[in-house]
Protein backbone atom coordinates (compact mmCIF):
# COMPACT_ATOMS: atom_id res chain seq x y z
CA UNK A 1 0.00 0.00 0.00
CA UNK A 2 2.77 2.23 0.63
CA UNK A 3 3.92 1.89 -2.79
CA UNK A 4 0.50 2.50 -4.40
CA UNK A 5 0.06 5.38 -2.16
CA UNK A 6 3.58 6.65 -3.19
CA UNK A 7 2.15 7.22 -6.64
CA UNK A 8 -0.44 9.77 -5.29
CA UNK A 9 0.49 13.26 -5.61
CA UNK A 10 -0.62 15.49 -2.77
CA UNK A 11 -4.52 17.03 -3.06
CA UNK A 12 -4.39 20.99 -3.58
CA UNK A 13 -6.83 22.60 -1.42
CA UNK A 14 -8.48 25.70 -2.54
CA UNK A 15 -7.32 29.27 -1.51
CA UNK A 16 -10.33 29.95 0.53
CA UNK A 17 -10.32 26.48 2.37
CA UNK A 18 -6.40 27.51 3.01
CA UNK A 19 -7.85 30.93 4.23
CA UNK A 20 -10.83 30.15 6.94
CA UNK A 21 -9.90 26.82 8.30
CA UNK A 22 -7.40 27.07 11.31
CA UNK A 23 -4.17 25.34 10.68
CA UNK A 24 -4.70 22.37 13.30
CA UNK A 25 -7.76 21.43 14.43
CA UNK A 26 -8.68 18.29 16.61
CA UNK A 27 -12.26 17.39 17.41
CA UNK A 28 -11.21 15.53 20.94
CA UNK A 29 -14.32 14.80 22.34
CA UNK A 30 -14.91 11.83 19.94
CA UNK A 31 -15.27 8.26 21.58
CA UNK A 32 -12.92 6.11 20.16
CA UNK A 33 -14.11 2.26 19.39
CA UNK A 34 -11.77 -0.32 18.18
CA UNK A 35 -12.27 -2.25 14.58
CA UNK A 36 -11.64 -5.80 14.37
CA UNK A 37 -12.94 -8.82 12.81
CA UNK A 38 -14.45 -6.65 9.49
CA UNK A 39 -16.41 -4.58 11.71
CA UNK A 40 -15.05 -0.93 11.02
CA UNK A 41 -18.78 -0.40 9.92
CA UNK A 42 -20.31 -0.99 13.72
CA UNK A 43 -17.65 0.76 15.30
CA UNK A 44 -17.71 3.91 13.17
CA UNK A 45 -21.19 4.21 13.68
CA UNK A 46 -20.94 4.28 17.06
CA UNK A 47 -18.54 6.69 17.52
CA UNK A 48 -20.24 9.37 15.33
CA UNK A 49 -23.15 8.52 17.27
CA UNK A 50 -21.95 8.60 20.36
CA UNK A 51 -20.66 11.65 19.45
CA UNK A 52 -24.45 13.22 19.30
CA UNK A 53 -25.60 11.57 22.27
CA UNK A 54 -26.81 8.61 21.15
CA UNK A 55 -26.03 5.50 23.51
CA UNK A 56 -25.60 3.07 22.00
CA UNK A 57 -22.84 -0.25 21.99
CA UNK A 58 -20.82 -1.60 18.82
CA UNK A 59 -22.15 -4.74 19.24
CA UNK A 60 -26.07 -3.41 19.34
CA UNK A 61 -25.25 -2.38 15.48
CA UNK A 62 -23.51 -5.14 14.34
CA UNK A 63 -26.38 -7.10 13.46
CA UNK A 64 -27.62 -3.68 11.76
CA UNK A 65 -25.18 -3.03 9.69
CA UNK A 66 -22.66 -5.97 9.20
CA UNK A 67 -23.48 -7.99 6.55
CA UNK A 68 -21.15 -11.71 7.15
CA UNK A 69 -21.01 -13.04 3.54
CA UNK A 70 -19.68 -9.30 2.59
CA UNK A 71 -17.40 -9.39 5.35
CA UNK A 72 -18.51 -5.94 6.08
CA UNK A 73 -20.81 -3.00 5.60
CA UNK A 74 -22.02 -1.67 2.90
CA UNK A 75 -22.93 2.30 2.39
CA UNK A 76 -27.08 1.75 2.22
CA UNK A 77 -26.82 -0.32 5.48
CA UNK A 78 -24.87 2.57 7.50
CA UNK A 79 -27.10 5.55 6.30
CA UNK A 80 -30.08 3.25 6.88
CA UNK A 81 -28.48 2.82 10.35
CA UNK A 82 -28.12 6.52 11.06
CA UNK A 83 -31.87 7.25 10.54
CA UNK A 84 -32.88 4.54 12.88
CA UNK A 85 -31.36 6.31 15.29
CA UNK A 86 -33.05 9.44 14.97
CA UNK A 87 -30.03 11.46 12.85
CA UNK A 88 -29.55 11.91 9.55
CA UNK A 89 -27.12 11.08 7.28
CA UNK A 90 -25.87 13.70 4.74
CA UNK A 91 -23.18 12.36 2.27
CA UNK A 92 -20.86 15.53 1.73
CA UNK A 93 -18.93 15.93 -1.75
CA UNK A 94 -16.05 14.08 -2.15
CA UNK A 95 -13.37 16.94 -1.90
CA UNK A 96 -10.93 17.02 0.88
CA UNK A 97 -11.83 20.60 1.38
CA UNK A 98 -15.48 19.69 1.95
CA UNK A 99 -13.96 16.98 4.49
CA UNK A 100 -12.12 19.03 6.10
CA UNK A 101 -14.80 21.72 6.53
CA UNK A 102 -17.00 19.99 8.41
CA UNK A 103 -14.65 18.54 10.92
CA UNK A 104 -13.41 22.20 11.06
CA UNK A 105 -17.47 22.81 11.89
CA UNK A 106 -17.41 20.19 14.54
CA UNK A 107 -18.56 17.34 12.50
CA UNK A 108 -16.83 14.14 12.58
CA UNK A 109 -16.87 12.73 9.04
CA UNK A 110 -17.21 8.80 8.69
CA UNK A 111 -15.03 8.17 5.25
CA UNK A 112 -14.86 5.03 2.81
CA UNK A 113 -11.25 3.59 2.25
CA UNK A 114 -10.18 0.83 -0.29
CA UNK A 115 -6.71 -0.27 1.46
CA UNK A 116 -5.62 -2.43 -1.39
CA UNK A 117 -5.78 -2.69 -5.12
CA UNK A 118 -9.01 -1.84 -6.68
CA UNK A 119 -9.26 -4.98 -8.47
CA UNK A 120 -8.84 -7.00 -5.23
CA UNK A 121 -10.74 -4.05 -2.83
CA UNK A 122 -10.12 -4.15 1.20
CA UNK A 123 -12.81 -2.44 2.06
CA UNK A 124 -12.60 0.36 5.64
CA UNK A 125 -14.46 2.75 7.42
CA UNK A 126 -12.68 5.53 9.40
CA UNK A 127 -13.49 8.65 11.11
CA UNK A 128 -12.13 11.65 10.14
CA UNK A 129 -11.72 13.79 13.71
CA UNK A 130 -8.78 16.59 12.78
CA UNK A 131 -6.04 17.55 10.80
CA UNK A 132 -2.80 19.84 10.44
CA UNK A 133 -2.86 22.23 7.05
CA UNK A 134 0.91 22.84 7.96
CA UNK A 135 1.77 19.57 7.69
CA UNK A 136 -0.86 18.38 5.19
CA UNK A 137 -2.19 15.14 7.57
CA UNK A 138 -5.44 14.28 8.57
CA UNK A 139 -6.60 12.52 12.10
CA UNK A 140 -8.73 9.78 11.69
CA UNK A 141 -10.08 7.09 14.09
CA UNK A 142 -9.10 4.06 12.00
CA UNK A 143 -9.15 0.10 13.03
CA UNK A 144 -7.33 -0.21 16.15
CA UNK A 145 -5.68 3.17 16.27
CA UNK A 146 -7.26 6.47 18.04
CA UNK A 147 -5.65 9.52 16.31
CA UNK A 148 -3.93 7.90 13.28
CA UNK A 149 -2.34 10.51 11.26
CA UNK A 150 -2.36 10.04 7.73
CA UNK A 151 -0.66 12.40 4.90
CA UNK A 152 -3.44 13.82 2.96
CA UNK A 153 -1.68 12.56 0.41
CA UNK A 154 -2.09 8.91 1.63
CA UNK A 155 -5.60 9.05 2.70
CA UNK A 156 -6.39 11.02 -0.84
CA UNK A 157 -5.22 7.58 -2.66
CA UNK A 158 -6.90 5.39 -0.48
CA UNK A 159 -10.43 7.63 -0.29
CA UNK A 160 -10.30 7.78 -4.24
CA UNK A 161 -11.28 4.18 -4.48
CA UNK A 162 -14.33 4.49 -2.91
CA UNK A 163 -15.36 7.56 -4.97
CA UNK A 164 -14.34 9.48 -1.94
CA UNK A 165 -17.44 8.59 -0.17
CA UNK A 166 -18.23 10.47 3.00
CA UNK A 167 -20.76 11.32 5.37
CA UNK A 168 -21.72 13.35 8.67
CA UNK A 169 -24.39 12.43 10.71
CA UNK A 170 -26.09 15.19 12.68
CA UNK A 171 -29.51 15.41 14.29
CA UNK A 172 -32.56 17.16 12.67
CA UNK A 173 -31.70 20.83 12.75
CA UNK A 174 -28.38 20.53 12.04
CA UNK A 175 -26.88 20.48 8.14
CA UNK A 176 -23.48 20.47 7.02
CA UNK A 177 -21.68 23.35 6.04
CA UNK A 178 -20.98 22.44 2.39
CA UNK A 179 -24.64 21.70 1.38
CA UNK A 180 -25.98 20.48 -1.75
CA UNK A 181 -29.49 21.26 -2.36
CA UNK A 182 -30.87 18.39 -3.79
CA UNK A 183 -28.72 15.51 -1.81
CA UNK A 184 -30.03 17.27 1.72
CA UNK A 185 -33.37 17.00 0.26
CA UNK A 186 -32.97 13.25 -0.28
CA UNK A 187 -31.67 12.75 2.38
CA UNK A 188 -34.46 15.04 4.70
CA UNK A 189 -36.80 12.62 2.80
CA UNK A 190 -35.69 9.63 3.93
CA UNK A 191 -35.06 10.33 7.48
CA UNK A 192 -38.93 11.23 7.33
CA UNK A 193 -39.76 8.69 5.36
CA UNK A 194 -38.57 6.45 8.70
CA UNK A 195 -39.11 8.57 11.42
CA UNK A 196 -41.94 10.67 10.19
CA UNK A 197 -42.75 14.20 9.28
CA UNK A 198 -42.82 15.61 12.78
CA UNK A 199 -39.27 14.24 13.17
CA UNK A 200 -38.58 15.86 10.19
CA UNK A 201 -39.72 19.13 10.94
CA UNK A 202 -36.95 20.42 12.27
CA UNK A 203 -34.25 19.78 9.33
CA UNK A 204 -37.01 21.12 6.72
CA UNK A 205 -37.31 24.51 8.95
CA UNK A 206 -33.72 24.91 8.51
CA UNK A 207 -33.20 23.83 5.30
CA UNK A 208 -36.12 26.42 3.82
CA UNK A 209 -34.21 28.81 5.68
CA UNK A 210 -30.69 28.04 4.29
CA UNK A 211 -32.40 27.82 0.68
CA UNK A 212 -34.57 30.41 0.64
CA UNK A 213 -34.66 30.70 -2.95
CA UNK A 214 -35.29 27.16 -3.82
CA UNK A 215 -38.96 26.38 -3.99
CA UNK A 216 -38.94 22.87 -3.42
CA UNK A 217 -37.18 23.15 -0.24
CA UNK A 218 -40.34 24.81 1.00
CA UNK A 219 -42.77 22.53 -0.67
CA UNK A 220 -40.99 19.69 1.56
CA UNK A 221 -41.29 22.15 4.54
CA UNK A 222 -44.83 22.72 3.39
CA UNK A 223 -45.58 19.10 3.65
CA UNK A 224 -43.96 18.60 7.24
CA UNK A 225 -46.22 20.95 8.33
CA UNK A 226 -49.38 20.19 6.98
CA UNK A 227 -48.55 15.69 7.82
CA UNK A 228 -48.08 17.45 11.40
CA UNK A 229 -51.40 19.23 11.77
CA UNK A 230 -50.33 22.94 10.87
CA UNK A 231 -52.78 23.56 8.02
CA UNK A 232 -51.65 27.64 8.04
CA UNK A 233 -47.90 26.96 8.42
CA UNK A 234 -48.09 24.79 5.90
CA UNK A 235 -50.10 27.06 3.63
CA UNK A 236 -47.85 30.01 4.11
CA UNK A 237 -44.61 27.45 2.86
CA UNK A 238 -46.36 26.34 -0.41
CA UNK A 239 -46.59 30.19 -1.23
CA UNK A 240 -43.58 30.53 -0.38
CA UNK A 241 -42.62 27.32 -3.00
CA UNK A 242 -44.85 29.35 -5.94
CA UNK A 243 -43.30 32.47 -5.00
CA UNK A 244 -40.08 31.50 -5.60
CA UNK A 245 -40.51 28.55 -8.29
CA UNK A 246 -43.53 29.64 -10.40
CA UNK A 247 -43.80 26.48 -12.27
CA UNK A 248 -43.89 24.50 -9.59
CA UNK A 249 -47.10 22.73 -10.62
CA UNK A 250 -47.17 20.29 -7.52
CA UNK A 251 -46.81 23.09 -4.92
CA UNK A 252 -49.57 25.02 -6.44
CA UNK A 253 -51.59 21.70 -6.10
CA UNK A 254 -51.19 21.50 -2.72
CA UNK A 255 -51.53 25.14 -1.92
CA UNK A 256 -54.94 24.50 -3.49
CA UNK A 257 -55.90 21.49 -1.58
CA UNK A 258 -54.73 22.83 1.95
CA UNK A 259 -56.57 26.34 0.88
CA UNK A 260 -60.00 23.87 0.52
CA UNK A 261 -58.82 22.05 3.35
CA UNK A 262 -59.45 25.82 5.66
CA UNK A 263 -62.46 26.64 3.73
CA UNK A 264 -60.70 29.14 1.37
CA UNK A 265 -62.32 28.24 -1.79
CA UNK A 266 -61.67 31.32 -4.19
CA UNK A 267 -57.70 30.61 -3.16
CA UNK A 268 -58.39 27.32 -3.51
CA UNK A 269 -59.76 27.41 -6.75
CA UNK A 270 -56.88 29.94 -8.42
CA UNK A 271 -54.19 27.69 -7.07
CA UNK A 272 -55.72 24.66 -8.61
CA UNK A 273 -56.08 26.43 -11.80
CA UNK A 274 -52.68 27.36 -11.96
CA UNK A 275 -51.39 24.09 -10.81
CA UNK A 276 -54.04 22.72 -14.14
CA UNK A 277 -52.50 24.73 -16.36
CA UNK A 278 -48.77 23.56 -15.66
CA UNK A 279 -48.35 20.55 -18.20
CA UNK A 280 -46.81 16.92 -16.49
CA UNK A 281 -47.50 14.66 -14.08
CA UNK A 282 -49.86 16.56 -12.03
CA UNK A 283 -52.36 18.61 -14.54
CA UNK A 284 -54.87 15.41 -13.75
CA UNK A 285 -54.79 15.62 -10.05
CA UNK A 286 -55.50 19.44 -10.40
CA UNK A 287 -58.52 18.79 -12.94
CA UNK A 288 -59.86 16.22 -10.91
CA UNK A 289 -59.46 18.79 -7.56
CA UNK A 290 -60.93 21.74 -9.55
CA UNK A 291 -63.70 19.51 -10.70
CA UNK A 292 -64.60 18.27 -7.07
CA UNK A 293 -64.46 21.75 -6.08
CA UNK A 294 -66.65 23.35 -8.45
CA UNK A 295 -69.19 20.69 -7.51
CA UNK A 296 -69.66 22.33 -3.82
Amino acid sequence: MLTLAGCASTPRLAETTQENLPRQWLLDDVPFHAQRDYQCGPATLAMVLNNVGVDVEVESLIPQVFLPGREGSVQPEMLATVRRHGHIPFVIEGRLDALLTEVAAGHPVVVMQNLSLPAWPMWHYAVAIGFDLDRNELILHSGEEPRRVESFRRFDATWARSDRWAFVALPPGELPVDLRPDRAMAAISDFERLQGAAAALPAWEILAERLADNGLAHFGLGNARHATGDASGAITAFERAVDTQPDLAVAWLNLGLAMRGQGDITGAREALERAASQPGHWQPHAREALETLEER
